[in-house]
């Protein structure tokens, strides 16, 4: 039996952006940056990307411009350090 991660996403208005970064590799990317990662070939990221969205393909938009990985972006605003 294989293990499969659930999906990530539990939003069917969650926009997973799709493109090429600037070494020429596949991108996938969730909007918040909840999850994402780079992929070989557009195949392999549309598929993640419908893993991860719960097969909403209507929700994977592919960007004509460069986009890059970002996993340091925090998919919630930081409250910690907000003015009283």
């Amino acid at each position: 039996m294989k293990l499969v991660e659930p999906p990530s996403c539990s939003s069917l208005s969650t926009i997973v952006f799709i493109g090429r970064n600037r070494r020429g590799q596949w991108v996938a990317q969730e909007q918040h940056g909840l999850y994402g990662g780079l992929f070989v070939s557009r195949a392999q990221a549309i598929k993640y990307a419908l893993f991860e969205n719960g097969r909403h393909p209507e929700t994977i938009v592919e960007l004509p411009r460069e986009i890059e990985l970002d996993m340091a972006r925090s998919p919630t605003p930081d409250i910690s350090h907000r003015a009283a």
